[in-house]
């Protein structure tokens, strides 16, 4: 089901030399170069096996939300592929430095939601304390939020949204998704209910296109039939609804904990 080499155009394609393992994370993650190119390496032998997920499955989810951020041309995903590095075959994804002085998701005191910002829950910290989970109201990460929906995200953390200098924002660590059931998790809720806007529309109605042709042969060397036909309704009803959608109505954890 995985093809054996899928990268980018212009993507490096020198040996991998590694310099060391990203902590924390669930599955063996690390940063390295290929012709001088940072990048990070996802090996399929270091993911950890989920209940609910395929075993071996996770690199081919990320290079399969690349083709979709590609196609819908917002540039959300860095440039992910399929290669071999020290560890055996595994997702490469080249680095984003990201700016640490932004902080485009985060906790604040109860209630205190900045200028620009969505309040998302309420909750207590690690020392009992109110606080309120937050995210900006930027176009940027509206349209991350309106990609998870589709690619059905089932772990869109505060850490996975990188922000830089720009005002882009990009969104790494896309192995659970494509899911057939419904396992959209995010602390990005902030616009429930809201329409979606012209341009947010024009890139959904772009991406139903795509899935009927190339960004389709794509996706189904990548997923299993029903996961590619699955994410072709999402599409269809994220359209159909012209907003947001709520949380789901199920026993279903809709925010990851903990949220970064």
């Amino acid at each position: 089901m995985i093809p054996d080499h899928t990268l980018p155009d212009g993507f490096p394609t020198g040996d991998l030399t590694l310099h060391g393992r990203i902590l924390p994370a669930s599955n063996a993650t690390f940063v390295g170069e290929i012709d001088g190119v940072r990048v990070v390496y996802k090996p399929i032998a270091g993911e950890r096996p989920l209940w609910d997920f395929p075993d071996g499955t996770l690199a081919a989810r990320e290079v399969a939300a690349y083709a979709v951020s590609e196609a819908l041309g917002w540039d959300i995903v860095p440039p992910t592929g399929l290669g071999d590095g020290p560890h055996g075959p595994g997702m490469v994804q080249l680095w984003r430095d990201e700016d640490e002085e932004q902080a485009p998701v985060d906790i604040v005191g109860e209630g205190e939601v900045p200028d620009g910002f969505r309040h998302v829950f309420d909750g207590l910290d690690a020392h009992d304390q109110p606080v309120s989970l937050v995210h900006e109201d930027s176009p940027a990460l509206r349209r991350m939020a309106l990609f998870d929906v589709v690619v059905n995200n089932a772990d869109r953390k505060g850490g996975h949204v990188l922000p830089m200098v720009d005002g882009h924002r990009h969104g790494v660590d896309h192995g659970l998704t494509f899911h057939v059931e419904n396992k959209l998790r995010t602390v990005l809720w902030g616009w429930v209910g809201e329409p979606l806007t012209h341009e947010e529309g024009t890139g959904l109605r772009r991406l139903e296109s795509a899935v009927d042709g190339e960004l389709g042969r794509t996706l189904a060397g990548l997923l299993a039939e029903d996961e590619v036909a699955t994410t072709a309704r999402r599409i269809s009803r994220l359209l159909a609804r012209g907003a947001f959608p709520p949380p789901a109505t199920s026993s279903y954890p809709v925010t990851p904990w903990p949220p970064f």
